[in-house]
C-alpha cells in the first residue's frame, strides 16, 4: 500500500520500487495447437483455462472465408492450460457469442461471469457498413446467466459503424477497460484508450492513453498486468520489427506514468510480435508472432520470464502546500552520475522508471516556479522490494528558515521614522501578492520592525504604522483581509548588533528597518 508522508515543505515526491524481472525470456512455440491458420491472443479464463482466437477450419461450422486473406473467419477457442503452458482439449467457446464472422480478444472479469470481446460489427443479427462500405469491429460484453451459458451480448455506447473499437483488457479490480480505435481525436492510426467500469455496471467516457503510449501509427493489444504494468503492441516506434511489444507502468487512475520500453528479445523479433498476457505469479504467460520457424500465419508462444531482479519506481509529486498534483515536473533518473532516462510528469504528477538491483541512483527534478531537487537512492538486491523515498520540492517563492516557511522576497525597507512605502518596496510587495493569489488559503502574518534610534515606545508605534501600511497596500490589491495579519515588533528583534549605545553606519542600522511575510498555514 502505497503512504506518504505530509511535510511541512511545499512540495514532496513519493516513491514506491515495485519487484519486476528482467526482459530475458525462455519462448516455447506451442506446435500442438497451432495450425496453418492465425492463431493468437491468448486470454486468461480462470486459473486453469484460456481463451484464445483462431482462424482455423473445424468440420461443424461452414467456415465461410473472410476475402482480405482467403482464410475462415475467427472465432473464439478455449482449452485447459497445463503447468508447462501447453493448452489441451481445445473446443469452440460459447455459440451465442462466435458468429460467422470475426469475434476474437476475450477478457474475463475475475468472477468470470462477464466477458469482454471484440467482434465486426454484427449486432442483433444486422450486419453494418460505414460510408465506403467498411464493416468496422466493436467492443461487446456478455455475462453469465442461471443456467450457467452465455448471453445477454451488450453492445458500448462508444462504439460507432464509422470506426472501429476492439482488444479489451481488464484492470485486476475490475474498475478499467483498456481498449483500442481508431476514433477520431486520437495520436495516429490507432490508439489505446481506456473508460472507468461503475459499480452499477455502466461506464464512463473513453480517454485517450496518452503520447507516452500513443504515436502516429498503430498501437495494439493493450494487456494490463495485476502489477499495473501495461503491455502493448506497437509499429510506431524504432523496435525490431513491425509490431513490437512494449509496456508502461500505469497509476491506479489509468495514467501512463512512464515512458515506453521495448521488450527484448527473443519475444521482439523482426517479424509481428503482439498479444502479450502474464500471469505475474509465476512469471509466465503467452505472446502471438507470424515470426519464422511458426507453423502457419500467426503462431501462438508460451514464454518463462527469468529473474534478475529489475525494480519499478514510481512517484508522484503533489504540492503540499494546496495538496494539487503537479504536472509538468521534468524527472530525471541518473546512475552512477550518468542520467540515463527522463520523463515529464504527467496531470496525475506521476512518473516510473526501470531500476536495476545494487545500484546507486539520483532523481532530479525542474519545474519553472520551483526549486529544483535532488535524491541520492540505493536499491538492494531483494526480489520482493518496497522502497519509499521523501523529496522535498520548494516553490521558489518560499524559503524556510530555522523550520518556519517564509515567502521568499527581499527585505522591505523604511526611511528612517517614515511608515511610508517605498517604490523599491512595492516590487517585493507585489511578490507576496502573487504568491497569496496562487495559494488561495494561505494565511500569512506580517512583522515589521525597526531600528534602535528613539525610544521603545516610540519604535513600538512606528513599526506598527510600518505593518499597517504594509497590510493595507496589499488588502488594495485584492488579497482578502482576513488572509493576512501584522504585528510590529518594534526593536525587539534585530539581525545585527546596533542595539542602544552601540555605533553603527546608516547601512547597518536600515537592515533592522525590515518587513518579513511568515507563513502560518497553506490551507
Amino acid at each position: 500500500m502505497k503512504k506518504y508522508i505530509v511535510c511541512i515543505a511545499t512540495l514532496f515526491v513519493s516513491f514506491i520500487a515495485l519487484s519486476q524481472t528482467v526482459d530475458r525470456y525462455e519462448i516455447k512455440h506451442l506446435s500442438d495447437i497451432n495450425t496453418k491458420y492465425s492463431d493468437f491472443g491468448v486470454a486468461y479464463y480462470g486459473d486453469d483455462q484460456v481463451v484464445f482466437a483462431s482462424s482455423r477450419k473445424v468440420r461443424s461450422l461452414r467456415n465461410r472465408t473472410w476475402a482480405n486473406n482467403s482464410q475462415p473467419f475467427l472465432n473464439l477457442y478455449q482449452g485447459n492450460k497445463t503447468e508447462n503452458g501447453e493448452i489441451l482439449d481445445i473446443e469452440l467457446f460459447s455459440s451465442k457469442i462466435n458468429t460467422k464472422y470475426h469475434e476474437s480478444n476475450a477478457v474475463f472479469a475475475a468472477d468470470l461471469k462477464t466477458v469482454y470481446f471484440t467482434r465486426n460489427n454484427y449486432f442483433d443479427r444486422k450486419y453494418k457498413k460505414d460510408e465506403d462500405g467498411m464493416n468496422n469491429l466493436k467492443l461487446y460484453r456478455a455475462h453469465i446467466n442461471e443456467k450457467g451459458l452465455w448471453g445477454d451480448i451488450e453492445d458500448f455506447s462508444f462504439n460507432n459503424d464509422s470506426y472501429s473499437v476492439g482488444h479489451p483488457s481488464l484492470s485486476s479490480d475490475g474498475k478499467m477497460l483498456y481498449f483500442i480505435s481508431d476514433m477520431p481525436g486520437g495520436f495516429g492510426k490507432t490508439d489505446i484508450y481506456y473508460v472507468h467500469l461503475l459499480e452499477d455496471g455502466t461506464y464512463g467516457e473513453p480517454i485517450n492513453a496518452g503520447p507516452m503510449v500513443n504515436t502516429m501509427n498503430r498501437e495494439m493489444f493493450p494487456f494490463l498486468s495485476k502489477k499495473g504494468i501495461l503491455y502493448f503492441s506497437s509499429d510506431g516506434r524504432s523496435g525490431l520489427g513491425s509490431l513490437d511489444i512494449y509496456k508502461s507502468v500505469v497509476s491506479d487512475g489509468g495514467t501512463v506514468y512512464s515512458n515506453s520500453k521495448s521488450l527484448e528479445s527473443p519475444v521482439n523479433s523482426v517479424w509481428d510480435d503482439f498479444a502479450f498476457t502474464i500471469n505475474e505469479k509465476d512469471s509466465t504467460g503467452y505472446f502471438s508472432s507470424n515470426r519464422e520457424g511458426g507453423k502457419g500465419d500467426d503462431d501462438i508462444y508460451f514464454f518463462k520470464e527469468t529473474i534478475t531482479g529489475v525494480q519499478y519506481v514510481k512517484g508522484i509529486i503533489k504540492d503540499d502546500g494546496i495538496g494539487d498534483l503537479i504536472p509538468g515536473v521534468l524527472v530525471s533518473l541518473y546512475k552512477d552520475n550518468v542520467e540515463i532516462e527522463k520523463v515529464i510528469t504527467g496531470d496525475d504528477g506521476g512518473f516510473s522508471f526501470t531500476v536495476d538491483c545494487e545500484s546507486n541512483y539520483t532523481i532530479l527534478g525542474t519545474k519553472k516556479g520551483f526549486i529544483d531537487f535532488s535524491k541520492d537512492f540505493v536499491t538492494s538486491n531483494e526480489d520482493q522490494l518496497e522502497i519509499e523515498l521523501v523529496i522535498e520540492l520548494k516553490d521558489e517563492d518560499i524559503v524556510e528558515i530555522d523550520g518556519i516557511d517564509f515567502i521568499n522576497i527581499n527585505p522591505i525597507y523604511f526611511d528612517l521614522e517614515k511608515a511610508i512605502i517605498r517604490p523599491d518596496a512595492t516590487i517585493e510587495l507585489q511578490k507576496v501578492i502573487t504568491v497569496m493569489k496562487r495559494y488561495p488559503q494561505m494565511i500569512v502574518q506580517l512583522g515589521s520592525h525597526t531600528d534602535s534610534r528613539n525610544t521603545n515606545t516610540y519604535n513600538d508605534a512606528l513599526s506598527s504604522r510600518r505593518a499597517a501600511s504594509s497590510l493595507e497596500y496589499i488588502v488594495s490589491r485584492g488579497i482578502d483581509r482576513t488572509r493576512i495579519f501584522g504585528f510590529g515588533y518594534g526593536e525587539t528583534q534585530l539581525v545585527n548588533a546596533c542595539t542602544d549605545g552601540v555605533k553603527c553606519s546608516e547601512e547597518e542600522h536600515q537592515l533592522n528597518r525590515r518587513t518579513e511575510f511568515v507563513i502560518i498555514r497553506y490551507n
